[in-house]
Formats: structure tokens, sequence, C-alpha cells
């Protein structure tokens, strides 16, 4: 059977399954805000018990839960400044990702929008996830409430009604009278208890994704960044499909940037199709006129001329067996279905006795973004392309990365200092603690508040116009 056809029905079975549950305990439900929150007693002597057993441990890790809300609180105004940056000056980039800025991860986000650069994502992936994430940070800010002395009053989920019952969330209702008389310290241990537990999650991912692709997969290719291309001045572009130009410009050639069709002349060497443009717009990557390149090769090269290649040392090796002119048969898999291409090997620019395909392999790329997906990606080559031993092994390790990826991902938001997330309220105690003035900690919590939402605003109306 399909897969996802299995998916859909579990879905369908979900949502019917929470619709009973919601209206035979319909005298549970209560209305707050934008949600329905379903009242439950479960978990809360777990709580107790273990937040008071270990009172002095949790409050000592209590200290480090404030410092890592601060780092990721940094981290998210980092990011998010960089978001506001990229949907308001780069809207060739928006156009690319296609989704918008403010968009919930829901199950199939990544088939529908058909983002290419994300593994599937089934409601199987989704339902077990978020009971993970949302479990774990409701459950560390209980018991740390207990650590304390905060009682938790009511455990449950939230329901957001206008999308029906498949978006819901985890949460405690702690005892607010006796939070509020706690030390600042002590409330902000409370509050970011729960990105400390999604933090903590996301490492445990990361060591089992790392152990599972190390038992699980095995290098069947070689995967390459682009084709072989150079940065040329503009203005030193001189004839175009043949045709002379004169003082060309970036408003001359920004036209043809999709079109691969075009012959471009510098300094009598030839080269197709435009890459794009240098920030000040005076030089453009050209493609070469490479084999590559004209015979539209893409996917991982897994054989050349029948032999595998399996990292790039074997296809290093392979390659200089050849000769300039030789002609050799590329295979290179996509969607598991091989794909040849005979290739007539060229001379390389920079050396015209090794043979050339017209391929690059990017070096360490640069940027916080770019260093921290590496760091995540360590232990898999870049440049090599993996293959499941076993099909199903595919489906596990997709579901580890997603986990990995959003519970970071709520860490880092959760932290954001707006008024709907715990960074909200523990932003306001550090203005509190930093000026001991309520007023001025309520003043600089509703501006930086409305701030956010205003870009939030603003970023939304540029996402539409540029896919407009």
């Amino acid at each position: 059977m399909n897969f996802m056809i299995l998916d859909i029905a579990l879905l369908i079975i979900f949502l019917i399954s929470i619709l009973v549950i919601l209206y035979l305990g319909r005298k549970k439900v209560r209305k707050d805000g934008v949600l329905l929150l379903y009242d439950t007693k479960w978990g809360i002597a777990s709580i107790k018990k273990f937040g008071e057993k270990h009172k002095k441990f949790l409050k000592k890790i209590g200290h480090f839960s404030n410092w890592l809300g601060y780092v990721l609180m940094a981290g998210m105004i980092y990011l998010f400044g960089k978001i506001v940056w990229i949907y308001l000056f780069n809207a060739d980039a928006v156009r690319a990702i296609k989704v918008p800025p403010i968009m919930p991860l829901i199950p199939y986000l990544p088939q529908v929008f058909k983002l290419s650069f994300l593994p599937p994502f089934y409601f199987t992936y989704w339902i077990i996830i978020l009971a993970v994430i949302a479990i774990t940070h409701e459950y560390f800010h209980g018991i740390f409430a207990a650590a304390n002395g905060v009682k938790t009053k009511k455990t449950g989920f939230g329901f957001f009604p206008f999308f029906l019952p498949i978006f819901f969330a985890a949460f405690v209702e702690l005892d607010e009278k006796k939070m509020q008389k706690k030390k600042a310290s002590a409330q902000k241990a409370i509050l970011s208890a729960g990105t400390f537990a999604n933090t903590l999650t996301a490492l445990i991912g990361v060591l089992l994704m790392w152990g599972f692709f190390a038992a699980a997969f095995a290098p069947a290719g070689v995967i390459y960044d682009d084709y072989a291309y150079t940065i040329e001045k503009v203005a030193d572009i001189s004839m175009l499909n043949g045709v002379e130009l004169l003082n060309p410009n970036y408003k001359d050639i920004e036209p043809l940037i999709q079109d691969t069709g075009n012959i471009f002349t510098v300094n009598n060497q030839r080269f197709t199709a435009v890459k794009g443009f240098t920030g000040d717009k005076e030089y453009v990557a050209l493609y070469y006129n490479s084999p590559a390149f004209m015979k539209k090769v893409y996917g991982p090269i897994i054989k050349i001329n029948e032999k595998p290649t399996k990292s790039l040392d074997d296809f290093t090796e392979i390659m200089g067996q050849y000769s300039p002119g030789e002609k050799i048969q590329l295979t290179t898999l996509v969607e598991d279905k091989e794909s040849n291409y005979e290739i007539i090997l060229q001379s390389n620019p920079n050396d015209k006795d090794s043979p050339w395909l017209g391929i690059v392999f990017y070096g360490e790329q640069k940027g916080f973004i770019a260093k921290f997906s590496g760091f995540f990606n360590s232990y898999k080559d870049p440049h090599t392309y993996y293959e499941p031993r076993v099909e199903w092994f595919q489906f596990i390790y997709d579901l580890l990365w997603w986990l990995v990826l959003i519970s970071f991902s709520v860490a880092l938001v959760n932290m954001l200092p707006m008024g709907i997330f715990d960074g909200g309220r523990f932003f306001y105690l550090t203005i509190l603690q930093l000026t001991g003035s309520r007023k001025k900690a309520e003043n600089s919590f509703k501006i930086i508040t409305w701030v956010l939402l205003s870009l939030v605003a603003l970023i939304m109306v540029f996402w539409l116009v540029s896919i407009w």
C-alpha cells in the first residue's frame, strides 16, 4: 500500500477521534482567546513528585536554563532580523522560497509547495514530533515550577478551532499568584524550562540521528554543487548571440537571467546563461559551455562507464583515467531512477591537459546559518550521496531529522520577546531586574512586542508583493 494513503487515513482517524473526545468531554473544554482548552489532571502527581524530589538539582540547572534562554533569545532576534532583511530586499530569494514567512508547519507542506530541499513531512511525523515536543516542553515547565514551590493546577491540550482540531498544543496551568511572588530569577527559570527541554530534545535527536545514519546508510554516489561558472565584469561582455554590445550594463543582461539559450562572449571566450550578479551589479556569474551544462546533467553521479563513484575520491580517480576529447557515459540517480548521459570531455580551462566535465564542488560555506547547518551535518560528507541499506530506514532518518529541526525551531521561536511566547515575559522580567521599575518593564515589553508584530505584518506584505 502507498504510505501516503495510509498516512492520510491515520490523519482522518485522528481528526474523528479528537472530535469525539472533545464532544464527550465538552464540560472540560473552555475558551481562552483563540484557543479551546481541554482540561485534565494528567501528570500533575508526577510533576510534583519529580520537582520536589530533585529540587536542588533543578534549581542549579535553572541558572543554566536562564543563560540558555538569553542565548536563544539573542539568536532568534538575529535570525528574525535576517528574515526581515531577506523579505524586504531580496525578492528573488522570497519567490524561490515560496512559503509565506508566517506559516505553521503542517503535514505535507514540503510536498504541496514542492520544496525539494526538504524531506517529505507526513502526518505520522507531525503527530509523533508534536507529542514529544509539547509534552517535554510543558513537563519541564511543571517540574521547574514544583522545584521553586509553584503548584501545577491543571494540565491539558489546546486546540485551534478555526483549523479544525488538527493543530494543538499541551499546556500546564501554574499557580500564577505564587509564581508572581517568586524572585525574577526563579520565574525566568520556570519560563525558560520549556526551551531548555526542546534544546535537550534536539541534542538527543542529533545523537540518535548521527548513530542511526552511520548504521543505516552507505555511500552510493557523488553530489556536485553547481555547473562550472566564472565571474566576469558586465562591461567586458563584448557580444550576445553574435551581436556586438557597446558598454553593456546590468539592465541589459538582467532580463536574460532565466534564459539558457544565449551565448555571451567575454575576451573571445563563450559562456552560456547567467547564474547571477554580485551585490553591486558590476560583475556577473556566467556558466561555461561545459559538457555537464550542455547535457543538463542532473542528480548524484553514481557511475562513470559503469564504474561506481561512491565518493569524491572515486570520482577524481576515475576521471583521471581519461583525457580531453574522450567519450564517457555518466550515470546519475534521480528519484530512484537512473539516467545516462553520453559526454565528450573537454579540456579544463585552467589546465589544458586535464579532462573537464564542468561541475564544481564548493568548499566550506560562510555565514552563521551555513556553519550551524554544517555542524549538525558534520557526520556526512557534503559531496557524498548516501542510500539507506533498507528502504524504510529513510523514513526513520527523516523522522529524526524533522524532530531535531522542529525541536530547535520551537526553542528559538519560544524565546522571541513577544507577549504570546515565554520569551515575552522572560524579557519583561529581565528589564524589571535591570531597572527596578515595573512601568519601564511594561513599556519596554509593549514596545518590543509591537515592533516585532509590525515587522511581521511588513514582511507578509512584501511576500505578497513578491509572489505577484
